[in-house]
């Protein structure tokens, strides 16, 4: 039986224990023995490396996080460790990887694939939906079911006292989180690195707003921007309303996988499976326009990934753009 392994990188996201369960089963499937490596490239440099079985996958598909762990590695970015990892790999007889993880995984996969020449399918994992060529990444939409839950509370409360609440959601320097939630939830304002703002012609607005009725404030922004404070601040000062700030944080990377993150971990992970069994050696798996397709490391990593035109319309339309 041939051997292939998975890790996760970077942050965790809800779906990585789904997608993990369907790896082992679909391994089995198409008689490879499937591999842990636990801590992400870390596991790889410390040879945290084991067979699964399906009792490692049994009761997992519900729960958010990693059952392997994942970690960021510094070390991984010396080519010294990174010849540790290949020997470690190539040891055990295995040929092919499946990583689960981010941009910066993605850049150091590359770079491993191009000195060792083992085989990988990389399946965007990361809250932050910041990869370039997929519009969906694993993790994203329980991270927003999670700011819905949160905002729709937080409503409750800056309803019922008259106030302003300013929400600050992850995305890294990515404002995409930010900029979902803020038009699924009815938000009055949304800051987001990707839209210039105006805070004069919005002051203008809002004192309008309010004089016809408008008694609270709804206020999303991306935590790249590094102002929630001061937008609090300036609600208080130049609009009027007392304010507070609310920093979701951790809380968006864990919970309960949503239905369609289980789904698209399973198709995920089926996929990935599918191309390295079919010689594909240095692909990611993507998902566009309701379609998965696969590309190349070489283009994930070419560009910085960009919010759709059409999304950031929407966004400008909330600051009267």
């Amino acid at each position: 039986m041939s051997k292939i392994a998975i890790l996760c990188s970077g942050g965790d996201s809800s779906g990585m224990n789904p997608a993990i369960k369907r790896f082992v089963e679909y391994s089995f499937s198409k008689n490879l023995k499937p591999y842990f490596v636990y801590g992400g490239y870390e596991g790889l440099i410390d040879n945290k490396i084991s067979q699964a079985n399906y009792s490692d996958v049994t009761g997992i598909i519900h729960r958010g996080g990693t059952k392997i762990y994942s970690a960021r590695s510094l070390r991984f970015k010396e080519k010294k460790y990174r010849d540790i990892a290949a020997k470690n790999l190539k040891d055990l007889g295995i040929e092919n990887l499946v990583v689960l993880g981010g941009d910066g995984s993605f850049q150091g996969m590359q770079i491993f694939f191009e000195e060792h020449h083992i085989a990988f399918c990389g399946i965007p994992a990361t809250i932050d939906n910041d990869i370039n060529g997929t519009q969906y990444c694993l993790g994203v939409d329980t991270a927003l079911n999670v700011i819905k839950v949160a905002t729709d509370n937080i409503r409750d409360t800056a309803s019922s006292f008259k106030r302003a609440f300013v929400i600050e959601v992850m995305g890294r320097d990515c404002g995409y989180l930010a900029l979902v939630s803020a038009l699924t939830s009815g938000a009055e304002m949304c800051l987001i690195p990707e839209i210039p703002y105006d805070l004069n012609s919005l002051k203008k607005r809002y004192l309008k707003e309010v004089e016809q009725g408008r008694s609270y404030f709804i206020a999303i922004v991306a935590e790249g921007l590094d102002n929630a404070e001061r937008i609090s601040t300036w609600f208080e000062e130049e609009i009027g309303f007392e304010s507070r700030v609310t920093t979701l944080g951790h809380i968006q990377r864990g919970g309960n996988p949503t239905v369609r993150e289980r789904l698209m971990a399973y198709q995920f992970s089926t996929y990935a499976i599918d191309a390295l069994v079919s010689g594909k050696t240095n692909s990611v798996i993507c998902y566009n326009d309701g379609a998965f397709n696969f590309k190349s490391i070489d283009e994930i990593n070419a560009k910085k990934y960009e919010i759709e035109t059409n999304l950031l319309n929407l966004g400008k339309s909330l600051l009267n753009k």
